[in-house]
């Protein structure tokens, strides 16, 4: 992050080296966003983001709540009984959930791996769907502990947009919770997390105003705060003669009207741009409008924050329309008397998945939508505006605000300067939820942060390494497969196996034992105030040292036999068992790598993260374990191995390992490193032709690349000559007067060149 508060990094600190669930919120502008991004990029956990929107979903870079954890769209009654309340509105509980919804085995292997779950925009989460989340995860990871044993992080302000819940949803709901909130949920109201508020405000600056959007947020509004704002009433204010300002108001229909009447009152040609969808991308989640209508001179607003190193623009920034043409949008800063060409921006609508190797929770892309980040901006909703921040604004208050519909518009501005009120404001509905109010006196102070971090981490390391050498779950999945065999028909493929099954399963029991004592060990030594954390740390690596021989090679046993009866026919059921021990068995030797990795990390006092809780030895254990066991498997048995079409008969192919998540532009230069065409990787990265084109102008730019490895010497040569004597901004008068001779992307791709130059 460019700017690490207190606040931020005591929830980084929880986060990576506690198992404390945290709520995590902040006024508008505080950098809840920027953190939640870093918190994804540092963290050693398995992590899965959702929120309880599709748009919220996508901006979070996440899923939705519904679909992470199928859940129906239906109120939540949180107990076992069949009673209901209401004839009019359908309701789930406990007994329908488990008998009715059924998960595929990719989410629940996702569900069963996760470590830390983060909620974004916490404030519109209902308490009944919170306690359903908890009942399936609880489900799902068979573990009673509330969200099945994983952390979790909530963000949000819950001063901003609310649940919502149908008058006659509440009226069976509220013999259940006393209130719509998330912390109103049974889960939270029995395990509430620790509540961290980020209070550095980076939009604001102004400490007058600060102060009074303060007081608006603790209901302490004063007659004198009111008075300063009213002074910035002008009831006869015309957006269309005070340019780069937007209005926002408190209605849809208001706002889309102010915007097509002054877009149909501009002279000139209507241009209209679609997006570039591939894959899947429902139409319900499209982050902006799909039919994008401009004419020059018209006033808009960018969504986005510019991912680039120029940082041209950013989610709320206001500019004018300068130029249009087919495949451009000029688009004009009249403050700054800059003007930039608009890039399209790429949208990602994923799914989680696990990597069959290293277990660890990955992306995987179903679809873009590519689109320029730009909307029509004379006016837009206060819903709409959360997250934005805008240089000017008026406020349009002549309808009753919803309670803290104030706060949130006020809070879009950098500055009182920048604000007009079309309508004096009053005292009367001002007010926020009083429910609000109250939770946010459980806010733990600096002291208690400082004392509960050090308390929870050592719990952290300490039960971290003690788990790493509990293998019940796997002792049981082998009593339940040596239990099988009794029930095995004779001409069942499983025949013949059973002797095999038995002496596997004895290696783990007679590791149990030794396992058992070394947990009772680690016990004692965490047990004083003052831990020998050097000692623990030889324990732990004798103990890995012990365990790690016997486990390896029941590993490789495990491996052996899936090779064996991936060979066999009509044995589906019997690779599928022997698969989940694999699985299980595979998890705990990575498991207790692990452990190493991180007394390790401890006592050289490194940070816990990503980077020293991960190792090229675990993300590689079971590619190199797969290997080394086909090469001696095929050594072995060269006569029945020619038909490698045999391989994995009761297996889908797996994907290779995919890599962290990089730039769209490197993702896109490492596949042209591998002599991919343009069309190629547009194919694999779920692209369009034309964006991958714009990828690789900038790799021009940046001097990465050359012109001369995309055209041909003869193109290029045409285009330098045409380009001799044009300096204009647009590129549309060179493709006006030559028209098909050129493309749109062989334009752009020379002058990025011509730009390399000067550079």
């Amino acid at each position: 992050m460019e700017i690490l508060t207190e606040a931020a990094s005591y929830t980084l600190k929880f986060i990576n080296q506690t198992h404390r669930s945290i709520f995590l919120t902040g006024k508008a502008g505080t950098g809840k966003t920027t953190l939640l991004r870093e918190i994804i990029r540092t963290t050693h956990k398995n992590t899965v983001v959702v929120a309880p929107t599709g748009i919220a979903a996508l901006n979070a870079g996440g899923v939705t709540v519904h679909s992470m954890f199928q859940l129906p769209f239906a109120g939540f009654i949180p107990d076992h009984s069949n009673k209901h309340f209401s004839e009019s509105v359908k309701f789930e509980n406990k007994n329908t959930l488990g008998r009715h919804f059924r998960m595929n085995a990719q989410k629940k292997a996702v569900i069963q791996n996760m470590e830390l779950l983060i909620i974004d925009e916490v404030s519109m989460l209902r308490a009944d769907l919170l306690d359903a989340m908890d009942f399936m995860m609880q489900s799902v990871r068979r573990n009673k502990k509330p969200f099945g044993g994983v952390q979790l992080l909530y963000i949000g302000d819950l001063l901003q947009l609310p649940p919502v819940i149908k008058d006659e949803e509440w009226r069976t709901l509220q013999h259940y919770y006393k209130g719509k909130f998330f912390f109103h949920s049974q889960v939270v109201q029995q395990h509430p997390p620790i509540y961290i508020e980020l209070s550095k405000i980076f939009r604001q600056t102004d400490d007058r105003f600060i102060s009074i959007l303060n007081n608006l947020r603790h209901n302490s509004i004063s007659a004198a705060d009111i008075a300063v704002l009213n002074a910035f009433v002008k009831t006869g204010f015309d957006i269309k003669n005070n340019k780069g300002y937007i209005v926002l108001t408190t209605h849809n229909a208001k706002a889309d009207d102010m915007n097509a009447r002054a877009l149909e009152d501009l002279e000139g040609h209507l241009h209209a741009y679609q997006p570039e969808i591939m894959g899947d991308f429902p139409e319900k989640i499209y982050p902006v409008e799909a039919n994008l209508q401009l004419k020059i001179g018209a006033q808009v607003m960018f969504v986005k924050n510019d991912l680039s190193p120029e940082k041209n623009y950013f989610n709320g920034k206001m500019g004018v329309v300068k130029s249009l043409s087919e495949a451009e949008i000029l688009v004009h800063f009249p403050d700054e008397n800059k003007t930039i060409e608009v890039e399209r921006y790429e949208w990602e609508n994923i799914k989680y998945t696990v990597n069959p190797d290293t277990k660890e929770i990955q992306e995987d892309i179903l679809g873009t939508f590519v689109h320029y980040p730009i909307k029509l901006a004379w006016a837009i909703t206060v819903h709409k505006s959360q997250g934005l921040t805008f240089d000017k604004a008026a406020l349009d208050v002549s309808q009753v605000f919803l309670p803290g519909q104030a706060y949130v518009a006020l809070s879009r501005l950098r500055s009182l300067e920048g604000l007009i009120l079309l309508s004096p404001l009053r005292m009367n509905g001002l007010s926020n939820d009083q429910d609000v109010m109250d939770y946010a006196e459980t806010k733990a102070e600096d002291k208690v942060l400082e004392n509960l971090l050090e308390s929870e981490t050592k719990k952290f390391i300490h039960n971290y390494l003690k788990a790493s050498f509990n293998w019940d779950e796997l002792a049981q999945e082998w009593r339940n497969h040596q239990f099988s065999y009794q029930n095995d028909m004779e001409k069942s493929p499983k025949t013949g196996h059973a002797v095999w099954a038995a002496e596997k399963a004895k290696v783990i029991w007679n590791l149990l034992e030794p396992a058992v004592k070394f947990m009772s060990q680690l016990d004692k030594l965490f047990y004083p105030e003052n831990t020998d954390l050097v000692f623990i740390g030889e324990r732990i690596n004798a103990a890995i040292d012990y365990f790690m021989g016997p486990m390896d090679q029941l590993a490789y046993d495990l491996l052996w036999k899936l090779e064996e009866i991936s060979r066999m026919k009509k044995a589906k059921a019997f690779y599928e068992e022997i698969a989940l021990l694999e699985d299980l068995q595979v998890k705990a030797i990575q498991r207790l790598l692990k452990a190493r990795l991180l007394i390790e990390t401890v006592i050289s006092g490194s940070r816990i993260s990503k980077e020293t809780m991960h190792s090229e030895e675990i993300n590689s254990y079971k590619s190199r374990k797969v290997t080394l066991v086909r090469n001696d498997f095929k050594a072995m048995n060269v006569t029945i191995i020619e038909d490698e079409q045999d391989y994995n008969r009761y297996t889908s192919k797996k994907k290779a390992k995919k890599e962290p998540k990089k730039s769209t532009v490197t993702e896109t230069y490492e596949l042209w490193l591998e002599k991919h065409s343009v069309k190629e990787i547009a194919g694999i990265r779920k692209l369009t032709v034309q964006t991958i084109n714009t990828h690789l102008a900038k790799l021009i730019e940046a001097h990465t690349i050359m012109i001369s490895e995309i055209l041909p010497e003869d193109k290029i040569r045409e285009l330098a000559e045409v380009f001799r004597d044009y300096h204009e901004e647009t590129l549309n008068g060179l493709k006006e007067l030559h028209g098909e001779r050129f493309t749109w992307d062989e334009l752009k791709l020379f002058r990025a060149a011509l730009n390399a130059e000067m550079a």
